[in-house]
């Protein structure tokens, strides 16, 4: 009985097999729509023979491209071309854009990244100290220390001290900072 239902599936397998080259087969054939008796009273040339035409082919030969300035090859329109004027003007700004990078730009020093709260002394005599709170960091630094490798501390006052920024040597001045009290109740 398998064997049966076998033979009958390859049967049905080979009958569509010929059904479908029977039509694929039969779409290569050409579909004549012209009569032929008109095709053969109108004869056209298919191919055009260039012997023919030996002047058109040496004139096209011998044209030279010459550019209107458009690229050839995009859509865009060509950029206007500039006039005295336009190039007069731009010379001039240009020259006030040299003037301008000519001189020099006033070089700041850089504002402390933490905030001056207090000073005080040690009592045998040493140098003053500052302190500096940021957040819940305290640095406390003597005159002529560094603060953060980034700040050397010159000379430490009442209200306030001088600074200088170890990458460019430039100085500055940090005031110092009251702190709120405490709320009262």
């Amino acid at each position: 009985m398998k064997q049966k239902k076998q033979l009958a599936v390859l049967f049905v397998l080979l009958l569509i097999l010929v059904v479908v080259g029977y039509f694929y087969f039969d779409s290569d054939k050409p579909v004549v729509t012209t009569d032929v008796a008109s095709a053969a009273q109108n004869p056209q040339i298919l191919v055009d023979n260039p012997q023919l035409h030996t002047s058109a082919v040496e004139k096209a030969r011998n044209t030279e491209y010459k550019s209107g300035g458009r690229i050839i090859f995009t859509r865009d329109l060509p950029h206007p071309q500039p006039t005295k004027a336009d190039i007069d003007k731009a010379k001039h700004q240009r020259d006030l854009d040299l003037a301008q990078a000519a001189q020099p730009t006033p070089v700041q020093v850089s504002k402390l990244p933490v905030k001056f709260f207090g000073y005080g002394t040690v009592p045998n005599g040493t140098a003053r100290l500052a302190f500096f709170n940021d957040g819940d960091d305290v640095y406390i630094v003597k005159e002529g220390e560094l603060l953060m490798n980034r700040f050397r501390i010159l000379k430490i006052g009442n209200t306030n001290l001088d600074y200088e920024e170890i990458s460019s040597g430039l100085r500055g001045t940090a005031i110092l900072e009251e702190q709120a009290g405490p709320p009262s109740a």
